[in-house]
């Protein structure tokens, strides 16, 4: 049993998916308010407690100091080098990918 399908009953299909779905979206969040309001009012409550200040402990610490030459440098190294890994896989997944895309179309041109 073989099922076909054209591209533009395709494209049509998905299209209207596609509009019945934002359709729905705009349905279900017209009525709500952008925030949630709360569902009684709120009082001023009956007993207060006293606010007590909360302590904050101040201390000096040293200033930023900028790291050497040698650091940067193995930094930079170390950048590269991650750089050039997912440049290679990168790369290779490409290639093989073109490669079976070439081999699946010239299968098909030869049948």
């Amino acid at each position: 049993m073989e099922v076909v399908v054209s591209v533009s009953e395709l494209t049509t299909a998905a299209a209207w998916m596609a509009g019945l779905a934002i359709f729905a979206l705009v349905f279900a969040g017209w009525r709500k308010t952008a925030r949630a309001t709360p569902q009684s009012p709120r009082a001023e409550p009956k007993v207060r407690r006293p606010r007590v200040p909360i302590g904050i402990a101040e201390s000096t610490v040293p200033l930023y100091k900028p790291p050497n030459v040698i650091r940067r440098a193995l930094s930079g190294v170390a950048s590269l080098g991650i750089g050039v890994v997912i440049g290679v896989v990168g790369a290779i997944v490409i290639a093989f990918g073109t490669a079976l895309v070439v081999i699946t179309l010239t299968d098909l041109l030869k049948s």
